[in-house]
């Protein structure tokens, strides 16, 4: 049997991604490996009629305060003293993009059945369908 170094688990907050991230912390435990937790943030418009620039003070405070809704939904999910040490990481970029770049570096990238945006009709979300579809390393989709 093999051993696995990292599971990369995508959360967003929905409560498919608080399954995934449940399922992951579980299935990394049991392997001894690390849980790797990736929240991705996308840069949002500007008001109408605004600037088209952001300034940098303005995308700290979004990834500041997206890093401290990752650690409470971490904390919620997997409790004070989780199976496994979950590191939290944050990043800046288009979802699906993003999870397949780490997924370089992860034995398995877990993520939920839909998160946050799309149509609620549908089985697959499209991070889910294009990370399963593109990902460097196995996949598993919680649902």
């Amino acid at each position: 049997m093999s051993t696995w170094k990292t599971v990369l688990v995508g959360v967003d907050g929905s409560r498919g991604s608080r399954k995934a991230l449940t399922w992951a912390a579980a299935e990394a435990a049991e392997h001894g490996a690390d849980l790797v937790v990736v929240h991705v943030w996308e840069r949002t418009l500007p008001p109408a009629g605004g600037n088209p620039s952001v300034p940098d003070h303005v995308a700290s405070d979004t990834s500041e305060n997206a890093g401290a809704e990752l650690v409470q939904i971490i904390k919620e999910e997997l409790g004070e003293e989780p199976p496994v040490v979950a590191q939290p990481r944050v990043k800046r970029g288009r979802v699906a993009e993003v999870l397949i770049e780490e997924s370089a570096g992860a034995d398995l990238l877990v993520v939920g059945t839909r998160g946050h945006g799309g149509f609620a009709g549908l089985v697959l979300g499209s991070v889910s369908q294009h990370v399963a579809a593109y990902a460097q390393c196995p996949v598993t989709v919680v649902r």
